[in-house]
């Protein structure tokens, strides 16, 4: 991971092999963030991504490997009810006949990530658990 920082936005590139969670919470505590959304594209060949289903309030996850593009990869980072890290993402994935889309769970970076990280400086976004819908939701201060 290698990024630089311009204003209030971090421009990140992930390199094969990283995977892309880990890598934004490396970079949530490397630089303090406490509220940020994030954009990017690149390429991966693993994935696990997932489908919410609010009746039962569980995701089903798939994996998915093989060459393919990450078409769309968007989300935010926010705090987590235990003070940690908390990345939020959804993915859209295309293997050049198919596009899969849902919740991130992991992905494997196979050749490079270009993700941009616009940071909202002296703000905090934690998160709450909602009964109702059994997801961790915004807790705005």
């Amino acid at each position: 991971m290698e990024y630089i920082k311009t204003g209030d936005t971090i421009i990140l590139r992930l390199i094969k092999g990283e995977e892309i969670i880990d890598s934004l919470k490396s970079l949530q505590r490397a630089e303090k963030i406490r509220a940020a959304a994030f954009a990017g594209i690149g390429a991966a060949d693993n994935a696990v991504i997932g489908v919410y289903k609010v009746g039962e309030k569980r995701y089903v996850s798939s994996r998915l490997s093989g060459e393919m593009e990450i078409a769309a990869l968007s989300g935010n980072i926010s705090v987590a009810a235990d003070g940690g890290e908390y990345i939020h993402a959804h993915i859209v994935l295309g293997d050049g006949n198919r596009a899969y889309a849902g919740h991130l769970n992991e992905a494997y970076v196979s050749a490079t990530a270009e993700i941009f990280v616009k940071v909202f400086p002296d703000t905090e976004v934690g998160r709450v658990y909602d009964p109702d819908t059994g997801l961790n939701v915004f807790k705005l201060k």
